[in-house]
């Protein structure tokens, strides 16, 4: 019996783990395309449906509330919209019960408490595939309308311009695409309107802050163009738009949110120009948050008025000047962020070990003199652009004289072998190799640390805005690939170099250019020396001293037909005024032996690696996500006249 028991118990695990519920996979691009598409098919002609559309559907069961007869009609369209409901959240939308169906609320009508009509409905976080069909219009009754954490994809319908009691409406983290959806304009009754986390696009309008919401959260979609101009005409008491790709300035009609805004956060929307003035006037805002943008400027002291604000985010962005006292000393101040800017000094109130411990300050990567983990003396100096390091590129132009003595081309063959070497040109001359003279150019990039800030960011600032974490990679500036120059010295056994002492080529940038001159003159004694020993140039006996072979970089080039190289040169030649080397070539008139190729072991000098110390931006991958707002989607609400 305990054998048989065990059996018995070992049938029903086997059997009941296979309806365990397993998690479901994420959905393809490939399937949300096809969703879309299936909607696209199904939506009517002009995206409206025709008048009394529900009643020329026959449903099969008699409803005589006419409003919950259009509910069951909408309802039964949405459950065949749905690609995926690994829940079975919607396995109970059968019959006429509609009020019954999971998620859908019904309340009386506020024109008629004698009927129930459909109130809401909630499918939040049912990890739903699918679309949002036409006949959902149909739904005229609800006010709130809530799918977040899906996987909804395509459009909002034209038919939604039907819900003129919608209130809420909550379609963020899913997979919309498009435009901004303006049928969302012209609903009447709408408050609170939650798109963030999904893939729309495009400008915003302009007619969005004209209308009396209260709630606008718009973060982490693709939404481009800059902020309108008529910003500042939101009635909204929390505006989120962070983690789009905004740019250009904020408007100065921000000033006008002062009565009604509480939270405003504009992170990481590539935003430049200056902050302002006006923002001094949001006296009821208790969070601002514009980090990981390019907003330059000093601080106004105009900042002054913002005496509710308790969490200040300015960080990882291009501010200068001094932090003053007054923004330090605000009265409901609780977190002042302010870190990898350009600040020159701080108010004794605004130094983290200040006295005031209730309010957290941070003063990380800036200009400050006496305050640990500032930025390097190089990078808070007057900006040096990163791009003039290339100018020096344009002075090849003495090198293109050398070609001229490449006559002797003709008596070695190797050559062709040579040329295909020749490649190593191509790599485009960097910046940072190029200005050996002034090294400090290399590592002035302030510039870099502007457009890199909103790309890496170091640490996540204590947004309080993010719903549902999101990592947008930005790739800090690649670093310059000096790889090029060390590959051609290997078949470069020309001793030219020997006679101008590394001298020249200490700094690696000249390598290529100084070249051409040294070989123009060694050519000639090749011609007597067809051997095939790697190029007859005028490889000289003496010339195994190894030594000077240290920039063999330069060789490279002189083996390959100079005619060829020459161009090449030029480009990076910008140190070629060493034209020291011109003397050299009478040096080697005496071509020897082709012992010279041993000496070619291409002690190709790693030094060509002029790369410059990567800049010194924040190193984490990720961006902070939009701090989570207690203004999340609330349960079915007790709207006026839905008791």
């Amino acid at each position: 019996m305990e054998a048989l028991g065990r059996c018995l118990l070992l049938f029903l695990l086997l059997f009941s783990s296979s309806f365990v519920p397993r998690p479901s996979a994420a959905l393809s691009a490939a399937e949300a395309a096809a969703i879309a598409r299936r909607q696209l098919l199904a939506l009517p002609e002009n995206g409206q449906l025709p008048d009394d559309f529900e009643f020329d559907i026959e449903i099969g069961i008699r409803i005589s509330n006419p409003s919950l007869h259009r509910a069951y009609v909408a309802l039964q369209a949405w459950k065949t919209a749905i690609y995926s409901d690994p829940h079975n959240f919607t396995a109970n939308w059968a019959g006429p019960d509609v009020c019954g169906y999971n998620g859908i609320f019904c309340s009386p009508a506020p024109d008629d408490p004698s009927l129930n009509v459909v109130a809401g409905a909630d499918l939040n976080g049912a990890d739903i595939a699918g679309f949002l069909p036409a006949e959902l219009g149909l739904l005229t009754d609800v006010a709130l309308f809530h799918i977040n954490s899906n996987r909804f994809c395509g459009i909002i319908p034209e038919t939604f311009s039907h819900l003129k009691l919608l209130h809420e409406f909550d379609a963020s983290n899913n997979r919309f695409v498009g435009p901004f959806p303006d049928v969302v304009l012209g609903l009447p009754s709408l408050k609170y309107l939650d798109l963030r986390f999904n893939d729309f696009e495009g400008a915003l309008p302009p007619e969005l802050f004209d209308r009396d919401l209260d709630a606008i959260f718009l973060n982490n979609n693709r939404f481009g163009s800059h902020i309108p101009d008529n910003f500042g005409n939101s009635k909204a008491s929390v505006v989120v738009l962070a983690n789009n790709k905004l740019g250009g300035c904020i408007p100065a009609s921000i000033g006008n949110m002062g009565a009604t805004l509480d939270e405003l956060v504009l992170l990481n929307n590539g935003l430049d120009g200056c902050l302002p003035p006006e923002i001094g006037s949001l006296g009821n805002t208790t969070v601002v948050d514009v980090s990981w943008n390019s907003l330059t400027g000093v601080l106004s002291k105009s900042f002054d008025g913002l005496t509710k604000v308790e969490q200040l985010d300015l960080s990882h962005n291009v501010f200068t000047g001094v932090v003053p006292a007054g923004l330090c000393r605000l009265p409901s101040l609780a977190n002042f962020t302010f870190s990898y800017n350009f600040f020159k000094g701080e108010a004794d109130e605004c130094v983290p070990t200040s006295t005031k411990s209730d309010v957290v300050f941070d003063d990380t990567s800036n200009c400050l003199a006496r305050r640990p983990a500032q930025k390097s003396g190089e990078m808070c100096a007057p900006v040096k652009p990163s791009p003039k390091p290339g100018k020096p590129s344009p002075k090849p132009s003495p090198n293109p004289t050398t070609p001229s003595p490449q006559q002797p081309k003709t008596s070695a063959p190797p050559p062709p072998r040579v040329v295909s070497p020749s490649p190593p040109p191509p790599p485009p001359p960097q910046p940072t190799p190029s200005p050996p003279p002034p090294p400090q150019v290399v590592n002035s990039p302030p510039p870099l640390q502007q457009t890199g800030s909103p790309m890496t960011p170091a640490h996540p600032p204590p947004s309080p805005h993010s719903e549902s974490p999101v990592t947008r990679v930005h790739s800090p500036p690649p670093p310059p690939t000096p790889v090029y120059s060390p590959p051609p010295p290997v078949h470069a056994p020309p001793p030219p170099v020997p006679s101008s002492p590394s001298p020249v080529y200490s700094p690696p940038p000249p390598l290529r250019s100084p070249p051409p001159p040294v070989y123009s003159p060694p050519p000639p004694p090749p011609v007597s020396s067809p051997p095939p020993p790697v190029y007859s140039p005028p490889p000289p006996v003496p010339s195994p001293p190894p030594p000077a072979y240290s920039p063999p970089p330069p060789p490279a080039h002189s083996p390959p037909p100079p005619p060829v190289r020459s161009p090449p040169p030029p480009v990076y030649s910008p140190p070629p005024p060493p034209p020291v080397r011109s003397p050299p070539p009478p040096v080697y008139s005496p071509p020897q032996a082709s012992s010279p190729p041993p000496p070619a072991v291409a002690p190709h000098p790693p030094t060509s690696n002029s790369s410059p110390p990567p800049p010194p931006s924040p190193d984490l991958d990720f961006l902070p996500p939009v701090g989570g707002l207690s203004y999340a989607s609330p349960p079915p609400p007790l709207y006026p006249g839905y008791n």
